[in-house]
C-alpha cells in the first residue's frame, strides 16, 4: 500500500530505481545528474541520502525525489570506548559524561570559595577568611588529583582511537584471519548502522532496482537486495564504483577502517548484477580484484552540456567580483575536495614567486581546519590579499562560474586512485576552456600531454609548478584553441555518460523500454 514514506511509482514510469548515497546529496554533482537523468529517461527516481543533522529532509532535483535519512551512529564508537581500562590506565575516569562532570564540579567548587573569601573579606571578617584556608586547601588538592585523572583519561581516548597497542594489532589480526571477509562487522560496525538506517527504508520502496553509490553503499544495496528476493521479489543492483578502495587515503584515521571497507566491499561485490565506474582503467582493476565476469561501464563524471529553463534563471555568480579584481589581473582557480593529498598548498607557496597572480580555491566548507592553515599560510608569506577561498556553487553553475579565470589548476599528489581517472575538475575546466596545469599523475597528465590543452608539472614540487603557471600566462590562447577541436568536448558532457548509464538499467530491466526525452524546451550553455 502506498504511503507518505512509501509512495506509489509515479504513473506511466520504466520502473522505481533507488538510488543509494553515503552523504548529504549537496555537493556531489555525479548522483545529482545520475538521479535528474535517470527521472528524465523515464524512471520513478528516489534518491537516499544521510542527513547531515538530526532531521530528515526531502526535495526535487527535477523529476527525481531526495531523501535524507537520519542515521543513529551508537556503533561508530566501538564496544572497548564505552568500558574502563583498569589494567591500562587505572587512574582514567569510566568513558562518559563523569570526566567532564568531575572536571566541572572542580571548577564550580573553586569559583564558589573565591566569592565566599570575597564576601568574608567585604565584612572584615578575618576568623572567616581563616576558617576557608582549609578548604581552600583541600580543593586545590583534590583539583590536582582530578587534573591527573582527566589527563589520564584523554590520553587513553587517544590511544583506543589510534589502536596501535600490540593488544589492539592482535585483536585486529584475530578478527581478519578467524572471520576473513566476515570481519568487517567486528572492525567497523557502523556500516550496519548505515544498514539499519537506510535499509527499511529500501523496503518500504520496492524498488526495481537500486544503484549503489561507492564502496558502503554496495553492502547495503545488497543486503537488500537478498531480502527483496527472500521474499519473492527480483530486485537489480547497480554498483557505481567511484574509486579503487584499495588505493584510496582513508580519511578516518582509525587503523581498522580500511581493512573493515575493503572486507565489506569484497563480500558483496559479487551480488552486483552490473557495475559502473569512472574509468577504463579502474574497470580493469575492479575485473582483477573481484573476480567480475563482466567489465563495468565506463561513467564519467562529464558536466551538463544542457542545463534545465529553471535552472539556466538562476544568475551565475560572478568570479572575479567575489575576488574584488577586476578583467585584467591573472587569476588561478581550484574548484573541488579540499584536502593535503590533493596538493593545493603549491598554489600558496608559489605566489611569492608569482607576482600579480591571484588564486581562487572553490571548496565545500571555506572554514575548514585544511583552508584555514592555507589562510594562514598565506597571511605568513603576505599573500593574503591574493588568496580567496570560496564556496561551492550549484553544479550546473560551475562551468559558467569558472570560465572567469585564467586557467585551472589540479595539483594531486601521486596516489594510487589520483592516477587512474580523469576526475571531475578536469572536465568542468575543459568545458570552461580553461588552460591547465596539472600535476604528472598518470592519466590527467597524459591526457592534458595529448590534447596540449595544458602544462604538466611534477607533483609537489613547486619550481616546476612556477614554470608551467609562467608558460600558461605567456601563451593562453595556444591551450584554449585546442577546445575548438571537433568532438573532443562533446564526448565529455553529462548527457553522452547518461546514455550509457541507461544502457545499463535497460539491460538489466529489458522490459522496459526508453522513454524518447523531449529536451526542445531545454537550454543549452
Amino acid at each position: 500500500m502506498a504511503s507518505e514514506n512509501n509512495p506509489a511509482p509515479r504513473a506511466g514510469t520504466r520502473g522505481r530505481i533507488v538510488m543509494l548515497v553515503d552523504n548529504g546529496v549537496n555537493g556531489d554533482s555525479r548522483v545529482q545528474k545520475e538521479a535528474r537523468s535517470a527521472a528524465e529517461a523515464g524512471w520513478d527516481v528516489i534518491l537516499l541520502g544521510k542527513s547531515p543533522g538530526k532531521t530528515a529532509q526531502h526535495w526535487m532535483i527535477g523529476d527525481a525525489q531526495v531523501r535524507l535519512l537520519k542515521v543513529p551512529n551508537p556503533m561508530q564508537r566501538r564496544r572497548h570506548e564505552y568500558r574502563r581500562a583498569p589494567l591500562r590506565s587505572p587512574l582514567a575516569y569510566r568513558p562518559g559524561p563523569l570526566a567532564a562532570y568531575r572536571k566541572q564540579k572542580m571548577k564550580a567548587w573553586r569559583a564558589d570559595l573565591n566569592i565566599r573569601l570575597i564576601e568574608a573579606g567585604a565584612k572584615g571578617a578575618a576568623l572567616s577568611k581563616a576558617r576557608l584556608l582549609p578548604e581552600r586547601l583541600h580543593a586545590k588538592v583534590v583539583s590536582r588529583w582530578v587534573g591527573v585523572r582527566l589527563q589520564r583519561t584523554y590520553a587513553l581516548e587517544q590511544r583506543r582511537k589510534r589502536m596501535d597497542s600490540p593488544l589492539d594489532r592482535f585483536t585486529t589480526a584475530f578478527w581478519q584471519r578467524t572471520l576473513g571477509r566476515r570481519a568487517w562487522r567486528k572492525l567497523d560496525p557502523y556500516l550496519l548502522d548505515l544498514d539499519l538506517a537506510y535499509g527499511k527504508v529500501i523496503d518500504e520502496l520496492k524498488p526495481d532496482l537500486i544503484h549503489a553509490n561507492d564502496f558502503r553503499m554496495l553492502g547495503v544495496g545488497a543486503r537488500a537486495v537478498l531480502r527483496a528476493r527472500a521474499a519473492k521479489r527480483d530486485v537489480k543492483l547497480v554498483w557505481d564504483a567511484h574509486e579503487f578502495l584499495p588505493g584510496i587515503k582513508p580519511w578516518d584515521p582509525h587503523p581498522r577502517w580500511h581493512a573493515a571497507q575493503c572486507l565489506h566491499e569484497l563480500a558483496y561485490s559479487k551480488y552486483a548484477d552490473a557495475v559502473t565506474t569512472v574509468s577504463a582503467t579502474l574497470a580493469d582493476m575492479l575485473v582483477e580484484r573481484h573476480g567480475l565476469a563482466t567489465t563495468p561501464s565506463v561513467v564519467l563524471n562529464a558536466p551538463d552540456a544542457e542545463i534545465s529553463p529553471e535552472q539556466a534563471a538562476e544568475p551565475v555568480p560572478d568570479l572575479r567580483e567575489l575576488c574584488g579584481i577586476g578583467p585584467d589581473v591573472p587569476l588561478s582557480v581550484y574548484s573541488g575536495a579540499a584536502a593535503p593529498q590533493r596538493g593545493l598548498g603549491i598554489m600558496v607557496e608559489s605566489l611569492p614567486n608569482l607576482p600579480g597572480l591571484h588564486v581562487a580555491f572553490i571548496v565545500l566548507r571555506p572554514k575548514s581546519p585544511y583552508m584555514t592553515e592555507l589562510a594562514e599560510r598565506a597571511e605568513e608569506l603576505g599573500v593574503s590579499d591574493r588568496v580567496h577561498i570560496l564556496p561551492y556553487v550549484p553544479h550546473y553553475q560551475v562551468v559558467p562560474f569558472l570560465e572567469k579565470a585564467d586557467f585551472g589548476v589540479i595539483p594531486i599528489h601521486h596516489w594510487p586512485n589520483h592516477e587512474i581517472a580523469l576526475i571531475t575538475k578536469f572536465f568542468e575546466y575543459s568545458h570552461a576552456r580553461l588552460p591547465l596545469v596539472v600535476s604528472d599523475v598518470k592519466t590527467m597528465g597524459a591526457m592534458a600531454a595529448k590534447t596540449g590543452q595544458g602544462e604538466v608539472f611534477k607533483a609537489d614540487d613547486v619550481q616546476d609548478y612556477i614554470r608551467a603557471v609562467k608558460a600558461v600566462l605567456a601563451d593562453p590562447k595556444k591551450y584554449r584553441d585546442v577546445y575548438d577541436e571537433p568532438g573532443l568536448l562533446d564526448q565529455w558532457t553529462w548527457e553522452a555518460q547518461a546514455e550509457a548509464l541507461d544502457e545499463v538499467y535497460t539491460k538489466l530491466l529489458p522490459a522496459r523500454p526508453r522513454i524518447p526525452v523531449d529536451r526542445a524546451a531545454e537550454v543549452t550553455v
